[in-house]
């Protein structure tokens, strides 16, 4: 049998842990466990077993609950690939050695379970300003995280801002805050009203995608 397909979206031979088996999709060669998104799994091969994980403890559940804020998570065990996607977004892997990085929880896909992690609060953020609060990871291992369109990363070396829901990672080191811009909502973004941008300033890096997120339909009821 012959085909075009066949050609280069057969499945990668890489040995190592994480690969980006394309653009959009990552394969996992798994022989142990690895955290991964909810409902992110589209193929596997071997002995692989999939565990709820909610939120990842009590403690952080209830920043969960309170915050909106989170990862709906899975603990994948055994041993064989397996395959991850999350809406034909694209995958970027980023590699900790003793590092942090933060990251909104909506743009997380897997990591590795030698990362610790939390979730926190952007400093200087009111309630109104929404979707501040994000996740932590810290220490050695993989981070996959996904994107809307190729990302743009920013060398923070001035004061930098990005709209909330655009910027999907940035180093643990910057200092960010929440800044305001009443009545530019027509202007600035997509909003409307009040637009609220997260300024970054320090040494670092900002990651920004090419859209502000999954747009919710709205109701009826």
């Amino acid at each position: 049998m012959r085909s075009e397909l066949f050609g280069t979206n057969l499945e990668s031979t890489s040995g190592d842990r994480f690969t980006l088996q394309n653009s959009r999709m990552l394969r996992v060669a798994l022989d142990g466990e690895v955290m991964a998104r909810q409902g992110a799994m589209i193929a596997y091969q071997g002995q692989v077993d999939f565990a709820y994980q909610g939120s990842g403890g009590m403690g952080k559940f209830l920043k969960k609950a309170f915050t909106g804020e989170g990862m709906p998570l899975m603990k994948v065990t055994g041993r064989g690939d397996v395959f991850f996607a999350d809406d034909a977004m694209e995958i970027h892997l980023v590699n900790l050695d003793n590092d942090a990085l933060t990251v909104n929880g909506s743009n997380v896909l897997a990591f590795d379970t030698s990362l610790a992690w939390d979730i926190k609060r952007v400093e200087g953020a009111s309630m109104m300003a929404g979707g501040v609060f994000n996740t932590t990871f810290t220490g050695t291992g993989t981070v996959a995280i996904t994107t809307h369109g190729a990302p743009v990363v920013l060398n923070v070396d001035a004061p930098t801002y990005a709209d909330i829901q655009a910027a999907v990672a940035w180093s643990s080191s910057l200092t960010t805050a929440v800044r305001r811009t009443a009545g530019a909502g027509a202007l600035i973004g997509r909003g409307s009203g009040e637009a609220f941008q997260l300024a970054f300033s320090g040494q670092g890096f900002v990651v920004v995608q090419a859209s502000e997120g999954r747009t919710v339909p709205t109701h009826s009821h």
